[in-house]
């Protein structure tokens, strides 16, 4: 109950009003004024500094506390401005902080939002022209995906994980982990393979439903699993699909601050799935970072444009869309017991997106199958997860997550991040007596997939 009186100004200690975000003024001046920036950052950080909530979140909160803790005064007046860098660093963009930690985001009148003041100073240090070559060349999903695919047997090959000879140089030019994990490379993109997609079930309960699938650039280059599982699942259950993808989301490129670019994808990919939305297609996302961009990023981006706001409203993420269809039409019929249990990993982005656990809601509707649900931060954070500088504490980060997984002893490891599950998969390694996890199945809607197959 909110007991303030007539005539009072101001909120309570906290809020428990839903949080809302404001527009990023990413072409305003001022917004790349460093010293407001500054200034900005020492509001907030000494407010963080007396909260101290978000402890356990990430690495930027105990970089932050350390910084202040062992100054001189032990408070942010001793604290120089250029000891800033790798709390924002450190920041992974999660969002989690800002949806499930800060009791003092807006409307609450400390209007907190850690998360876009980190992407702010990157931002600035992007105009500066301070993001390094090797960083900027590889948010280039795009073309280092149509590259790589075309060459797939070399490229998988030498990003291969012990091999001593291309490893060590990816991380001496790269600045890639020689040891982490990366994503391979399909031969066929999912575009090319949608082509002989399986016709939707005129019958099924949802033979009512069309969707445009947003392929994004993982799928499309990385797991194309992924989306014919989606097609597969969607046509059982009657939907009529189309694949598109103009191009990546442009979420590598807000990690490193390039907002201009972000807008533009924005823009090309808004307007190029309009037709279909205008046609009555519902837009499915298959990877929840992307979800995230098109859903809540883009409209805080590009305010001006009508395609943006339109796709926002239309687009669902790959698990809540099927959730969608057994909530209101009933899922089809002839689902199976899997031949082992599942772990799910909640992914940060599909938390951030405020819509349940889909993933494991989802994974449930099979019959007679075992689901582990965690929802604790897999360390992976996009890029950052893999990088020289980052990628052991990623996994230092991600270890309770890779320790529920180890003792739940799952056949399956999944995550709605395809990226985190990976993480966790090579976290499990480092565990004694972990099992190994011997498929390849990343993603809960392949499993769905799977149970639906005879």
């Amino acid at each position: 109950m909110n007991t303030k009186q007539d005539g009072e100004t101001g909120s309570r200690e906290g809020s428990l009003d839903a949080p809302i975000r404001h527009p990023i003024p990413w072409q305003d001046a001022d917004f790349y004024n460093e010293e407001k920036l500054d200034e900005e950052l020492r509001r907030v950080f000494d407010i963080c500094h007396g909260c101290r909530r978000c402890f356990n979140l990430c690495d930027s909160f105990p970089r932050l506390f350390e910084l202040i803790d062992d100054s001189e005064t032990g408070e942010l007046d001793s604290v120089s401005s250029k000891d800033f860098k790798p709390v924002i660093d450190a920041c992974t963009l999660c969002d989690m902080c800002f949806m499930t930690k800060c009791p003092y985001v807006p409307p609450h009148e400390f209007d907190l939002d850690f998360p876009h003041l980190m992407l702010r100073y990157r931002a600035v240090e992007n105009k500066k022209g301070e993001v390094p070559l090797a960083k900027r060349e590889l948010t280039k999903t795009d073309r280092n995906g149509k590259m790589c695919c075309s060459m797939a047997p070399v490229a998988n090959w030498a990003s291969q994980r012990g091999n001593g000879l291309t490893r060590p140089v990816m991380q001496a030019f790269g600045g890639v982990h020689k040891d982490a994990e990366l994503p391979k490379f399909a031969s066929n993109t999912f575009e090319k393979q949608a082509k002989s997609a399986p016709a939707p079930d005129t019958e099924a309960p949802a033979k009512d439903r069309k969707a445009v699938i947003f392929a994004t650039c993982f799928a499309n280059y990385n797991s194309p699993n992924i989306g014919m599982a989606a097609l597969e699942v969607l046509a059982k259950n009657g939907v009529e699909t189309e694949v598109v993808y103009p191009r990546c989301c442009g979420m590598p490129q807000l990690e490193n601050g390039n907002i201009a670019a972000v807008a533009e994808s924005a823009r090309e990919v808004s307007a190029e799935l309009k037709p279909w939305i205008d046609k009555g297609y519902d837009v499915v996302s298959l990877v929840p970072s992307c979800t995230l961009m098109m859903k809540f990023e883009w409209p805080l981006i590009v305010t001006d444009d009508d395609n943006v706001k339109q796709l926002s409203e239309a687009t669902f993420d790959v698990d809540e869309y099927v959730m969608d269809i057994a909530g209101k039409e009933g899922l089809a019929e002839g689902r199976h017991k899997l031949d082992g249990d599942v772990t799910v990993h909640i992914a940060c982005h599909a938390r951030a997106q405020n819509v349940g656990t889909k993933a494991a809601e989802l994974l449930r509707l099979i019959p007679d199958t075992k689901v582990d649900v965690i929802t604790r931060c897999s360390g992976h954070g996009g890029a950052w997860g893999v990088m020289k500088d980052t990628f052991e504490v990623g996994l230092k980060i991600g270890k309770p997550v890779a320790r529920q997984a180890a003792k739940n002893k799952s056949a399956y490891v999944v995550s709605e991040c395809p990226l985190a599950r990976d993480h966790i998969v090579q976290g499990m390694e480092q565990i004694d007596d972990a099992p190994v996890v011997q498929n390849s199945v990343q993603h809960p809607i392949e499993l769905l997939a799977m149970a639906y197959r005879d």
